[in-house]
């Protein structure tokens, strides 16, 4: 028996809060905010985009009503680019400015970070 291998991403460029535009799938060219990033999958989950419905158990200690809701799922990080607010989706840089490291975008060079 062989051990599952997964390749884990060690640095994500893409944060919450961050807007996204999506590059591939049924949800192509939509642009929302990232809610979370999941590194270890190497996916993230944005905002109004990979909608599926979800059967919900009623559970009235939480005040929770039963039936089928609505949430996001997650999306792999290669089928979304961060948005930059000239350019639109861009590849992201590193540089040294100041006395951080800040994400830069690769057309414009301008900071991406706030």
């Amino acid at each position: 028996m062989g051990t599952a291998t997964t390749k884990a991403h060690k640095r994500v460029d893409i944060r919450r809060n961050d807007n996204v535009k999506v590059m591939t799938g049924k949800d192509r060219g939509k642009e929302h905010r990232v809610l979370r990033v999941l590194p270890d999958e190497g996916k993230v989950l944005v905002e109004h985009v990979m909608m599926v419905k979800k059967h919900v158990r009623p559970n009235p200690q939480r005040n929770i009503k039963g039936g089928i809701a609505e949430q996001e799922r997650a999306i792999p990080l290669s089928n979304v680019a961060l948005v930059c607010a000239t350019c639109g989706p861009v590849r992201i840089g590193h540089e040294y400015r100041g006395d951080r490291w800040v994400r830069v975008c690769k057309k414009c060079g301008t900071t991406l970070d706030k």
